[in-house]
């Protein structure tokens, strides 16, 4: 790992591409098969997210993208 001009690069084979922006955001890059975009509800003592049936069994990576603010 190397530490140029404050961005920060994950170089490892292993996963994801990732770099540090300013302000703590981090680009991800991800190949993947469909990708849906939905917003995580309250469900008792943690968040839950509705997927469709025919995901059940396949791998998933869930990325955080910020608080969700509703359209103007």
């Amino acid at each position: 790992m190397g530490q140029e001009a404050g961005i920060i690069e994950n170089k490892s084979s292993a996963g994801p591409e990732t770099s540090l922006q300013p302000g703590g955001k981090v680009k991800l890059e991800v190949y993947g098969e469909e990708m849906i975009e939905k917003v995580v509800k309250q469900s008792g003592n943690s968040g839950r997210v509705y997927l469709p049936p025919n995901w059940v069994g396949c791998r998933v990576k869930i990325i955080k993208l910020g608080k969700h603010e509703e359209p103007a």
